[in-house]
C-alpha cells in the first residue's frame, strides 16, 4: 500500500515522504496514529496544499521535545519490586509501569512512547529510550529494585543486588568448621582413653607395694 508521511517514521521516511507498506502495517498503525494517509489523488492535493502548516507545525513539536529531552538528561526513576535472592521479580516491569514512573518524576509521557523489546524481569539498572517525537529520543535510566534503599545502592554500585556465587563458595568453609571441630574433640577423646590405662596401671603397681610392705 502507497502512504505520504505525515512525520517522520524511523527506517521508512520523512515528512511528505510517499512509501510503500504492507497493508496491515499501515491501518493498525500509520493510518490511525495520524503518521500518514493513503497515497490517492486527492490526499496528495490536500497534503501539498497543508504542507507547509505540517512542516511548521512537526519543527514546533519538534523544538518543545528537544527542550523536554534537556530537562531529562540523566533521569532515573526507581521502581519497588519482590524479587527473589537471585534478582527475579515475581512479576515483571511493562511500559506502563515505566510511563507512569516517569511521569510521576514530573515528565509527562504515554506508554506508547516507550521503546521496549518486552517486559523486565529481573533486578537491576535498565537504559530504555523514550521518543518524546519522531525525531527526539532521550534514554531514562529504570532502577528495579527491593526497596528505595536497594536502589540508591544499586545505583552506587551500578548494577544489581543479587546473590553471589562467592556466596555459595563460603557455605563449604563454614561447614567445615563444625566437622573441624568436631574431629579435634574426637581426637582429645581418644587422647584422654589411651591415657586411663595407664593411670590404672599405676595404682595398681602402688597397691601392691603398699601390700608388700604390711607383710613386712
Amino acid at each position: 500500500m502507497q502512504i505520504i508521511l505525515l512525520e517522520r517514521v524511523e527506517k521508512l521516511g520523512q515528512l511528505g515522504d510517499v512509501v510503500n507498506v504492507k497493508p496491515g502495517y499501515a491501518r493498525n498503525f500509520l493510518l490511525p496514529q495520524g503518521k500518514a494517509l493513503r497515497a490517492n489523488k486527492a490526499n496528495l492535493e490536500k497534503f501539498e496544499q497543508e504542507r507547509a502548516d505540517l512542516e511548521k507545525r512537526n519543527a514546533d513539536e519538534r523544538s518543545s521535545s528537544e527542550a523536554l529531552a534537556k530537562n531529562m538528561d540523566n533521569l532515573s526513576v526507581s521502581l519497588v519490586r519482590a524479587a527473589s535472592e537471585m534478582g527475579q521479580l515475581f512479576g515483571s516491569v511493562s511500559s506502563r509501569d515505566i510511563a507512569e514512573a516517569v511521569t510521576e518524576a514530573g515528565h509527562a509521557v504515554d506508554k506508547r512512547q516507550i521503546v521496549m523489546d518486552k517486559a523486565i524481569k529481573t533486578l537491576g539498572l535498565f537504559p530504555i529510550r523514550i521518543n518524546l517525537h519522531s525525531e527526539v529520543a532521550v534514554i531514562v535510566t529504570v532502577n528495579i529494585a527491593r526497596s528505595l534503599e536497594e536502589a540508591e545502592t544499586q545505583a552506587k554500585l551500578g548494577h544489581a543486588i543479587i546473590a553471589s556465587d562467592n556466596d555459595f563458595d563460603d557455605a563449604p568453609a563454614a561447614n567445615a568448621q563444625p566437622e573441624q571441630a568436631t574431629a579435634e574433640a574426637e581426637t582429645e577423646e581418644a587422647e584422654a582413653e589411651a591415657t586411663e590405662p595407664e593411670a590404672a596401671s599405676e595404682d595398681t603397681a602402688d597397691n601392691a607395694e603398699e601390700t608388700e610392705d604390711d607383710e613386712a
